[in-house]
């Protein structure tokens, strides 16, 4: 079986590191990879020597040659099946130019937004199938009329061996971002953008504060609240309490040595650095937002305050910061959930199964790129 892959991504982090990971396992499978993607992209470098790059520039959604330059690339290859993982226009101009070329086409969705039901109803049903990365991001496209046999679920995963417990790192963690030797260190991984919930961890950190006066929390990740949050971080006295740290290529080396990692977002698809926490052996505290409660177990793996419920989120903070064993008690189950549930062998057997399930569906048994006539 060949697959061509088309993800617009540039930097190796969400889907693009999945899309990685998937055709890193899909080859070790024996199945061929061909990746369509802008010619700046990190992907390039980071995937399998033996997966097949093919740039392609991608400038959104009013790029309409786009459909030119995806269907030239389809025909070239001459895939059993094109799977897009992102949108910002590929998901319609792939679509369009997989559709000319009668080769069926599967499309990952991502993000749990909703969407105009009147568009819903006439772009997904013109895939052969939809990968939903969580129950949330099916639910979503369930209740805006898409239907359910339409809708698959698999999961994103996360590489466990890369992300995994670790105590080596904690000094060096300590030293790098000058914190004191007792800190208790509360980490968030996310773009700095309004739905994330940097805010309430900042006000949640100026009400803790006098109870944990070692606490310390950094925020990892750039956006366009940046400089907003700074003013926050000032008007709250909070300088030498929370810092933004900006966006970080080690954090495989920095997560074992937080204690908890805080997450109040109030819409995520799944949240890859929660996967990453947990396989860290990390808590997770946060809002049961979309597919969150899928990635951390209320009460087993961290804790999951309501949606917007910001006392409650406080006060679970508060808990986790008081109990260093319950921080382990999460941390060690958040590894096992993430090693049985989430691991990269998972994920790329159940895309793996999709494909299979669609060109079953349509009669097509997979044939060797000499014979396959598009």
């Amino acid at each position: 079986m060949k697959v061509l892959h088309i993800e617009a991504g540039r930097h190796l982090y969400g889907g693009a590191q999945q899309v990685v990971y998937l055709t890193q396992a899909l080859q070790q499978k024996g199945i061929e990879n061909v990746l369509v993607c802008p010619p700046n992209s990190e992907m390039i470098a980071a995937v399998d020597k033996q997966v097949v790059v093919e740039p392609v520039k991608m400038a959104g959604d009013l790029d309409v040659m786009q459909c030119l330059r995806l269907r030239r690339a389809i025909a070239h290859h001459r895939p059993d099946c094109v799977h897009i993982h992102s949108r910002r226009g590929v998901d319609t101009w792939g679509l369009l130019a997989a559709k000319s070329l009668n080769v069926p086409v599967i499309l990952s969705r991502r993000v749990d937004n909703t969407e105009p039901r009147w568009w819903s109803k006439l772009k997904y049903p013109a895939y052969d199938k939809v990968i939903a990365i969580s129950e949330g991001i099916r639910q979503v496209l369930l209740s805006q009329g898409v239907a359910s046999e339409q809708v698959k679920l698999v999961h994103s995963a996360v590489d466990t061996q890369r992300f995994a417990p670790s105590s080596a790192e904690r000094q060096w963690l300590l030293d790098e971002f000058e914190l004191p030797q007792n800190a208790l260190v509360v980490a968030n991984f996310a773009q700095l953008i309004e739905r994330k919930g940097q805010d309430v961890i900042m006000r949640a950190a100026k009400q803790l504060i006098a109870e944990h006066p070692n606490l310390r929390v950094l925020l990892f990740g750039r956006g366009p609240k940046q400089q907003q949050y700074q003013a926050r971080i000032d008007e709250l006295g909070l300088q030498k309490i929370v810092q933004l740290v900006g966006f970080r290529q080690d954090v495989a080396r920095i997560l074992p040595a937080v204690d908890i990692v805080a997450h109040p977002a109030s819409m995520e698809g799944l949240g890859v650095a929660l996967l990453q926490s947990s396989a860290s052996g990390v808590p997770v505290v946060g809002f049961a937002a979309g597919g969150i409660p899928e990635a951390v177990a209320h009460n087993e793996t961290g804790l999951l305050a309501p949606v917007g419920n910001q006392v409650q989120f406080i006060q679970d903070l508060n808990r986790l910061l008081q109990d260093p064993i319950l921080r382990e008690q999460m941390g060690r189950k958040g590894r096992a959930k993430m090693c049985s549930e989430f691991a990269i062998e998972v994920m790329a057997e159940g895309n793996l199964s999709v494909y299979r399930s669609v060109l079953t569906e349509l009669g097509r048994a997979p044939l060797t790129s000499q014979s396959q006539k598009v």
